[in-house]
């Protein structure tokens, strides 16, 4: 190995003009071969001409302002609902910006934008015709008139966005006192005459950057604000294509596909279409549209930068919406690199597995003074270190187990000034990154021959996902798997319920099917296909192993509530069954297979089907976790899954034990609060400890049983054997 190799590259350091000997001090310390911009930064000549790569950060919709205001018909826009209001006589009125952030949008009253308005009575459910409503201009009041009394009506109408989010949330994060940037829209041929001119000139104008980080494409997840600050974040969905919209980009559409969408095709009764929830096709039909437009035109200014002799990276977050990394189209962008901000193991894993030749993760925190949470970060009651190291816990396990190519910072490099311990602490964890990535080069790490497809309506195009990062959607029972499953040895595909009729399931040993009853995790209506029923219990009764977790499987108006509840053993307590009679059980117990501290909280109450399943843990008289025996194959169920260290352990076993692997196989640790990784081409193994104390394990290799004592909390240990 390489020693020198180790030492510097694959870490992008946040520059800062201004702060040159501590750019290029750190730049040292932590072994930057690039050298990086911010949101908010600059980087000197200074800088510019030490030697490092440079990566320039554009986002290439917003920073126009003085061609946005000559062109306010060309910001971006996105369909708002008012609050329902009840009418107490024969008239109502709205004042259309009353529910929502006034610096955030403007009304769109042209007469294209008008056309796609729409009011409805949401008690009976139905639109009121144009006739029957005005809207005053300059007022911005919409009247209903011939209102039924006590009914309650809302209006959806299209606003500009005026205000570009990231640059809102940074401006109002770090006090920002500059003018607001605007988004906007390429879909117009005007925009896009504009946006490649700029690009050219950019791109002449800077020789210095040798990548370009594009952040990210077009259209930025949605975030809609409120008027009131006890209920400032009214929505946001990282995967939601709401932002995406505009009279033009609708007129297209139905040029294209034959028919038009409505305001309420966006507005879905007030909920939007949240991605846990089930996709509908006129949903599946715009989102494939606007991936193919954002694609077609990313492509041309990614060559741009290309003619120029400079590497396109993409950054997935922020304006990410229509880039889906793991959409058919994405090669064709033809980006150099994939960035992505990882705080979990799972963002990890979606980025090392997106088809692409640069794999980047950004590692937080980043270098505000406080953090997406809104508590200090770099700041008095802050604890950057240890946020740190919490992190660097959660994407170790999954840097592990898939290969990344570059890890790096964002934000204030000034701000690490007076915190001398996170400073090396970087360092450190630098190093380790740079000896974890050497071993991937050389070879994969040892893994066990359990193939997992976990099952829900977007398969592939979401996986390792959810609808953001790990905050926005922690109660969902799947993120919480994803994110056990991220650092575990075993190898995991994402599939839809369109990919069990077509896909060779033979060489699945488990399939995963986790969530709600309703949502697009757990399936929803899809599983009132008769077929998919069919293929799964086959599949199962010939050797296979389904889990499922909370309310898998769920629809109504079925016989039964779980629809695979003949290989789970169990079903869901409903009310319809609440006369019933239940069958009467006794917890089992499997050696070793539920480690000591691990727990399995009941957030579905559930029974025996036919008493034959084994309970191995229960919550008040409620089985909590069952394995039935079915055929040659067995079903899993759990109430509900929480990653800890512990958990994470758990399910492993549970991997194990139903698919006939010892729960003691080689390179699995004894100490549940450790994790391995063996990689046989180096002989090296990776010993980590996911816990804040001292830890012991003992492990079993083909070069005979290791034992590692006393490793410091959160701490790794590499042992050649």
């Amino acid at each position: 190995m390489n020693e020198d190799k180790l030492l510097k590259g694959g870490f992008t350091l946040p520059g800062e003009s201004g702060y040159e000997k501590l750019t290029l001090d750190l730049a040292q310390k932590w072994g930057a071969d690039v050298i990086r911009d911010s949101d908010g930064t600059v980087l000197s000549d200074e800088i510019l001409n030490a030697g490092y790569g440079i990566y320039s950060t554009i986002c290439i919709i917003r920073d126009h302002n003085e061609w946005a205001k000559s062109n306010q018909d060309k910001l971006q826009q996105t369909f708002l609902m008012t609050n329902p209001k009840v009418a107490t006589e024969s008239f109502l009125t709205f004042h259309l910006l009353d529910d929502f952030f006034d610096q955030q949008f403007e009304v769109n009253d042209s007469s294209d934008s008008v056309k796609y308005w729409q009011v409805y009575d949401r008690t009976t459910g139905k639109e009121v015709s144009p006739s029957f409503w005005t809207f005053e201009k300059e007022a911005g009041n919409v009247i209903v008139n011939n209102a039924i009394p006590w009914h309650r009506y809302t209006v959806s109408f299209l606003a500009y966005r005026v205000w570009e989010e990231i640059s809102m949330y940074n401006h109002t994060t770090n006090n920002w006192d500059k003018e607001h940037l605007m988004p906007i829209d390429p879909i117009y041929p005007e925009t896009q005459e504009y946006m490649t001119k700029w690009l050219t000139d950019w791109c002449k104008a800077n020789p210095a950057t040798t990548v370009v980080r594009f952040t990210s494409m077009f259209y930025n997840f949605v975030w809609i604000w409120g008027s009131s600050e006890k209920n400032r974040n009214l929505y946001t969905d990282w995967a939601s294509y709401d932002f995406t919209v505009s009279p033009r980009m609708l007129d297209l559409f139905a040029e294209k596909y034959g028919y038009k969408l409505t305001a309420e095709d966006f507005i879905n009764k007030g909920n939007l279409h949240v991605t846990h929830m089930p996709p509908v096709k006129t949903q599946r039909d715009y989102m494939d549209f606007v991936n193919s437009f954002v694609v077609s035109y990313g492509k041309e200014l990614v060559e741009i930068v290309h003619s120029f002799g400079k590497k396109a990276y993409v950054f997935y977050d922020d304006s990410w919406v229509g880039v889906e990394p793991y959409s058919d189209r994405f090669k064709d962008f033809n980006f150099d690199g994939l960035i992505k901000c990882v705080f979990s193991g799972y963002e990890v894993r979606l980025c090392a597995g997106a088809d692409i030749d640069t794999h980047e993760i950004r590692l937080h925190p980043y270098l505000f003074p406080v953090g997406l949470g809104g508590l200090p970060t770099f700041a008095p009651g802050g604890n950057p270190t240890q946020d740190a190291k919490d992190y660097w816990n959660h994407t170790r396990r999954a840097l592990l187990r898939a290969k990344i190519d570059r890890i790096g910072l964002g934000g204030y490099l000034h701000l690490v000034e007076n915190y001398p311990d996170f400073v090396d602490y970087i360092e450190k964890i630098s190093d380790e990154f740079r000896l974890i990535k050497s071993l991937h080069e050389n070879g994969k790490p040892v893994t066990m021959n359990i193939n997992i497809a976990v099952l829900h309506c977007w398969g592939k195009l979401r996986s390792w996902t959810l609808s953001g990062h790990f905050h926005e959607t922690y109660k969902n029972d799947l993120i919480h798997i994803n994110e056990a499953l991220s650092g575990l040895p075993v190898n995991v595909d994402f599939i839809s319920f369109e990919d069990i009729k077509s896909a060779n399931l033979a060489k699945y040993n488990v399939i995963i099917n986790a969530g709600a009853k309703g949502t697009a995790w757990s399936g929803g209506d899809n599983w009132n296909d008769d077929q998919i029923e069919e293929l799964l219990t086959n599949w199962v009764y010939n050797g296979g192993v389904f889990i499922g977790v909370n309310e898998p499987s769920t629809v109504d108006g079925r016989d039964t509530t779980f629809r695979m509840s003949n290989v789970l053993g169990v079903d869901e307590n409903i009310p319809a069954k609440q006369c019933h009679g239940k069958w009467s059980y006794e917890v089992s117990s499997i050696t070793d297979l539920i480690p000591e501290g691990s727990y399995i909280p009941r957030r579905c109450s559930v029974h025996l089907t036919d008493g034959n399943a084994k309970v191995l843990a229960e919550d008040n008289g409620t089985p909590t976790l069952t394995i039935n025996d079915f055929g040659k194959g067995k079903g899993v169920y759990l109430s509900t899954f929480e990653t800890t260290p512990i958990n994470n352990r758990l399910l492993f076993n549970l991997l194990l034990y139903s698919t006939g692997n010892k729960l003691d196989s080689d390179y699995v640790c004894s100490n549940p609060n450790t994790e391995c990784a063996f990689f046989s081409a180096d002989k090296k193994l990776i010993v980590i400890n996911n816990s804040d104390k001292p830890q012991s394990t003992t492990i079993r290799t083909e070069y005979g049983t290791q034992i590692i004592k006393e490793i410091a909390p959160f701490d790794t240990v590499i042992k050649e054997l």
